[in-house]
Protein backbone atom coordinates (compact mmCIF):
# COMPACT_ATOMS: atom_id res chain seq x y z
CA UNK A 1 0.00 0.00 0.00
CA UNK A 2 1.05 3.61 -0.62
CA UNK A 3 0.10 6.88 1.06
CA UNK A 4 -0.37 9.86 -1.26
CA UNK A 5 0.22 13.17 0.51
CA UNK A 6 -1.47 15.35 -2.08
CA UNK A 7 -4.88 16.91 -2.57
CA UNK A 8 -4.41 17.09 -6.33
CA UNK A 9 -7.15 15.16 -8.18
CA UNK A 10 -4.78 14.87 -11.16
CA UNK A 11 -2.17 12.99 -9.13
CA UNK A 12 -4.87 10.75 -7.70
CA UNK A 13 -6.19 10.05 -11.20
CA UNK A 14 -2.72 9.10 -12.50
CA UNK A 15 -2.17 6.65 -9.63
CA UNK A 16 -5.62 5.20 -10.27
CA UNK A 17 -4.73 4.75 -13.94
CA UNK A 18 -1.58 2.88 -12.85
CA UNK A 19 -3.78 0.72 -10.59
CA UNK A 20 -1.77 1.63 -7.51
CA UNK A 21 -3.33 0.73 -4.17
CA UNK A 22 -3.07 4.05 -2.32
CA UNK A 23 -4.68 5.95 0.50
CA UNK A 24 -4.77 9.72 0.91
CA UNK A 25 -2.77 11.25 3.73
CA UNK A 26 -4.05 14.83 3.71
CA UNK A 27 -3.20 17.78 5.98
CA UNK A 28 -5.14 18.07 9.21
CA UNK A 29 -7.29 21.17 9.86
CA UNK A 30 -4.59 22.91 11.91
CA UNK A 31 -1.97 22.51 9.18
CA UNK A 32 -1.36 25.21 6.58
CA UNK A 33 0.37 23.68 3.53
CA UNK A 34 0.48 27.06 1.77
CA UNK A 35 3.02 28.28 4.34
CA UNK A 36 5.40 25.63 3.01
CA UNK A 37 5.04 27.03 -0.52
CA UNK A 38 6.52 30.44 0.24
CA UNK A 39 9.54 31.28 -1.90
CA UNK A 40 12.91 32.35 -0.60
CA UNK A 41 14.76 35.39 -2.00
CA UNK A 42 16.71 34.59 -5.19
CA UNK A 43 15.73 30.91 -4.98
CA UNK A 44 16.06 28.96 -8.23
CA UNK A 45 12.84 27.30 -9.38
CA UNK A 46 14.26 23.75 -9.26
CA UNK A 47 15.61 24.33 -5.75
CA UNK A 48 12.26 25.75 -4.74
CA UNK A 49 10.12 22.87 -6.00
CA UNK A 50 12.37 20.25 -4.41
CA UNK A 51 12.52 22.09 -1.09
CA UNK A 52 8.73 22.44 -0.95
CA UNK A 53 8.21 18.78 -1.87
CA UNK A 54 10.57 17.56 0.83
CA UNK A 55 8.95 19.87 3.40
CA UNK A 56 5.52 18.50 2.49
CA UNK A 57 6.84 14.95 2.69
CA UNK A 58 8.34 15.62 6.13
CA UNK A 59 5.01 17.03 7.30
CA UNK A 60 3.23 13.94 5.94
CA UNK A 61 5.58 11.57 7.81
CA UNK A 62 4.93 13.48 11.04
CA UNK A 63 1.18 13.38 10.31
CA UNK A 64 1.20 9.61 9.83
CA UNK A 65 3.14 9.06 13.05
CA UNK A 66 0.92 11.50 14.94
CA UNK A 67 -2.21 9.65 13.80
CA UNK A 68 -0.71 6.27 14.73
CA UNK A 69 -1.32 4.81 11.26
CA UNK A 70 0.39 1.66 10.02
CA UNK A 71 3.58 2.57 8.18
CA UNK A 72 3.65 2.42 4.39
CA UNK A 73 5.69 4.40 1.85
CA UNK A 74 4.55 8.01 1.42
CA UNK A 75 4.57 9.76 -1.96
CA UNK A 76 4.56 13.53 -2.28
CA UNK A 77 4.92 15.92 -5.23
CA UNK A 78 4.87 19.59 -6.09
CA UNK A 79 4.84 21.47 -9.39
CA UNK A 80 6.02 24.95 -10.23
CA UNK A 81 6.05 27.10 -13.36
CA UNK A 82 9.20 29.05 -14.15
CA UNK A 83 9.72 31.83 -16.68
CA UNK A 84 12.99 33.55 -17.53
CA UNK A 85 12.05 37.23 -17.39
CA UNK A 86 14.58 40.08 -17.49
CA UNK A 87 17.33 37.46 -16.99
CA UNK A 88 15.64 36.32 -13.77
CA UNK A 89 14.22 32.90 -12.92
CA UNK A 90 10.66 33.97 -12.12
CA UNK A 91 8.49 31.48 -10.21
CA UNK A 92 4.79 31.73 -11.04
CA UNK A 93 2.64 30.35 -8.28
CA UNK A 94 -1.12 30.08 -7.96
CA UNK A 95 -3.01 33.29 -8.81
CA UNK A 96 -5.07 34.80 -6.03
CA UNK A 97 -7.76 36.20 -8.33
CA UNK A 98 -8.78 36.64 -11.96
CA UNK A 99 -6.69 39.78 -12.46
CA UNK A 100 -3.51 38.06 -11.27
CA UNK A 101 -4.35 35.04 -13.45
CA UNK A 102 -4.65 37.25 -16.52
CA UNK A 103 -1.35 38.98 -15.71
CA UNK A 104 0.42 35.61 -15.46
CA UNK A 105 -1.07 34.41 -18.74
CA UNK A 106 0.05 37.60 -20.46
CA UNK A 107 3.60 36.95 -19.23
CA UNK A 108 3.50 33.38 -20.57
CA UNK A 109 1.80 34.28 -23.83
CA UNK A 110 3.91 33.67 -26.97
CA UNK A 111 6.80 32.57 -24.73
CA UNK A 112 8.53 29.35 -23.71
CA UNK A 113 8.53 28.52 -20.01
CA UNK A 114 9.51 25.53 -17.88
CA UNK A 115 7.42 23.35 -15.63
CA UNK A 116 9.28 21.53 -12.85
CA UNK A 117 7.69 18.71 -10.88
CA UNK A 118 9.52 17.19 -7.93
CA UNK A 119 8.36 13.85 -6.59
CA UNK A 120 9.66 12.25 -3.42
CA UNK A 121 8.93 9.01 -1.62
CA UNK A 122 9.68 8.08 1.97
CA UNK A 123 10.14 4.33 1.83
CA UNK A 124 11.30 3.78 5.42
CA UNK A 125 10.85 6.24 8.30
CA UNK A 126 14.53 6.10 9.29
CA UNK A 127 16.02 6.57 5.81
CA UNK A 128 16.47 9.58 3.54
CA UNK A 129 13.71 9.99 0.95
CA UNK A 130 14.21 9.16 -2.73
CA UNK A 131 13.37 12.00 -5.11
CA UNK A 132 13.35 13.01 -8.78
CA UNK A 133 12.83 16.35 -10.54
CA UNK A 134 11.16 16.26 -13.95
CA UNK A 135 11.41 19.36 -16.16
CA UNK A 136 9.48 20.14 -19.35
CA UNK A 137 9.21 23.10 -21.69
CA UNK A 138 5.85 24.58 -22.65
CA UNK A 139 5.38 26.94 -25.59
CA UNK A 140 2.37 29.24 -25.48
CA UNK A 141 0.89 30.30 -28.80
CA UNK A 142 0.44 33.98 -29.62
CA UNK A 143 -3.05 34.12 -28.13
CA UNK A 144 -5.23 37.20 -28.36
CA UNK A 145 -6.10 39.12 -25.21
CA UNK A 146 -9.76 38.19 -25.77
CA UNK A 147 -8.85 34.50 -25.75
CA UNK A 148 -6.85 34.86 -22.54
CA UNK A 149 -9.74 36.70 -20.90
CA UNK A 150 -12.17 33.99 -22.04
CA UNK A 151 -9.94 31.37 -20.46
CA UNK A 152 -9.75 33.27 -17.19
CA UNK A 153 -13.56 33.47 -17.22
CA UNK A 154 -13.73 29.66 -17.00
CA UNK A 155 -12.15 29.96 -13.49
CA UNK A 156 -9.84 27.08 -14.40
CA UNK A 157 -6.68 29.18 -13.81
CA UNK A 158 -7.47 29.70 -10.13
CA UNK A 159 -5.54 27.32 -7.91
CA UNK A 160 -3.19 26.32 -10.74
CA UNK A 161 0.52 27.13 -10.79
CA UNK A 162 1.14 29.49 -13.67
CA UNK A 163 -2.63 30.09 -14.01
CA UNK A 164 -3.37 27.26 -16.43
CA UNK A 165 -4.13 23.55 -16.56
CA UNK A 166 -2.72 21.64 -19.52
CA UNK A 167 -5.24 18.84 -19.04
CA UNK A 168 -8.13 21.29 -19.30
CA UNK A 169 -9.11 24.28 -21.41
CA UNK A 170 -5.57 25.57 -20.95
CA UNK A 171 -4.37 23.17 -23.64
CA UNK A 172 -6.06 25.48 -26.20
CA UNK A 173 -3.43 28.13 -25.42
CA UNK A 174 -0.42 25.86 -25.91
CA UNK A 175 1.34 25.37 -29.24
CA UNK A 176 3.68 22.55 -28.21
CA UNK A 177 5.56 20.96 -25.32
CA UNK A 178 8.96 19.35 -24.93
CA UNK A 179 9.08 16.77 -22.18
CA UNK A 180 6.52 14.85 -20.15
CA UNK A 181 2.83 15.70 -20.47
CA UNK A 182 2.06 13.88 -17.20
CA UNK A 183 4.80 15.85 -15.45
CA UNK A 184 3.16 19.11 -16.49
CA UNK A 185 -0.09 17.72 -15.10
CA UNK A 186 1.67 17.21 -11.76
CA UNK A 187 3.00 13.65 -11.63
CA UNK A 188 5.51 12.34 -14.21
CA UNK A 189 4.47 8.76 -14.88
CA UNK A 190 7.90 7.44 -15.93
CA UNK A 191 9.72 8.87 -12.90
CA UNK A 192 6.90 7.85 -10.57
CA UNK A 193 7.20 4.28 -11.84
CA UNK A 194 10.91 4.28 -10.96
CA UNK A 195 10.18 5.38 -7.40
CA UNK A 196 7.35 2.86 -7.03
CA UNK A 197 9.71 0.10 -8.15
CA UNK A 198 12.27 1.17 -5.53
CA UNK A 199 9.55 1.03 -2.88
CA UNK A 200 8.27 -2.30 -4.24
CA UNK A 201 4.81 -0.84 -4.74
CA UNK A 202 2.91 -2.82 -7.45
CA UNK A 203 1.45 -0.94 -10.39
CA UNK A 204 -0.05 -1.99 -13.70
CA UNK A 205 3.28 -2.84 -15.39
CA UNK A 206 5.01 -4.10 -12.27
CA UNK A 207 2.85 -6.80 -10.60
Amino acid sequence: MLYLASQSPRRQSILNDLQVNFQLLLPEPFENPELLEQTLPHEASKDYVLRVTLLKLKAAVERLQRQGLVWAPILCADTTVSLTHDSQDMILGKPQDANEALSMLQLLNHQCHEVHTAIAIQIHPDQAPEFVISSSKVYFANNSLEKLKSYVATNEPLGKAGAYAIQGFGSCLIEKIEGSHSSIMGLPIFDTNLLLEKARIPFILCP
